[in-house]
């Protein structure tokens, strides 16, 4: 299992955009599809975005499509997300993992990165 690192998260008024930030290590990073996932609380961790290895391919969660872009850097071992158009009910920790579809691979999870969006 790869090494993962979130960052980017913050305060952000509603309307205002974020960059996260997914920073791998200790294994080939280029080999595994990754996805974002977020947690709020009291909720379900539920998927927010997917990319393949290459990169090529990429899906969404319905509530975020259109809005949010997953993007990867394998050279730079890093997914990112670039989320525009926040809306306070995104408020939560969001974490990487490798994925399986709209599913994440493994059970264990780092720290995460918390967004939290102001109405």
């Amino acid at each position: 299992q790869v090494q993962l690192a979130e960052s980017g998260g913050g305060l952000v008024q509603a309307g205002g955009s974020l960059r996260l930030s997914c920073a791998g290590s200790g294994r080939t990073f280029s080999n595994y599809n990754m996805g974002w996932f977020r947690q709020a609380p009291g909720k379900e961790r539920e998927f927010v975005a997917f990319v393949s290895e290459s990169g090529v391919v990429t899906y969404y969660a319905d509530s975020v499509k259109g809005r949010f872009t997953i993007s990867r850097d394998n050279a730079k071992n890093t997914v990112y997300l670039q989320m525009n158009s926040l809306k306070p009910e995104v408020s939560a920790i969001h974490s990487c993992n490798e994925a399986s579809g709209r599913t994440a691979k493994f059970d264990s999870w780092g720290q995460g990165t918390q967004v939290t969006v102001s109405a």
